[in-house]
């Protein structure tokens, strides 16, 4: 589910649009509102922000929740640029 939806601007964890917000450790830390937990991910990626569209409606809960997952305990174990 990433891949086919993250990846094209989060690859690698990272960000084409807006290259301070990673999905890196520290900056999920910094700049996710509610902090870095799949919570707070699952709202972003249901809900959208700035350039970031909203994913609820296009992906199922479920998908949702298995990308929050994926995204934080890839960031604790770093990413693989």
């Amino acid at each position: 589910v990433f891949n086919a939806n993250c990846a094209a601007c989060h690859a690698g964890g990272q960000n084409v649009i807006m290259p301070e917000k990673t999905l890196e450790k520290e900056a999920l830390e910094s700049y996710l509102a509610g902090g870095r937990n799949e919570k707070a991910v699952m709202t972003q990626v249901t809900n959208g922000k700035n350039a970031m569209p909203a994913f609820g409606g296009r992906l199922s809960d479920e998908d949702i929740a298995n990308v929050a997952s994926y995204v934080i305990a890839t960031s604790e174990a770093g990413w693989d640029e």
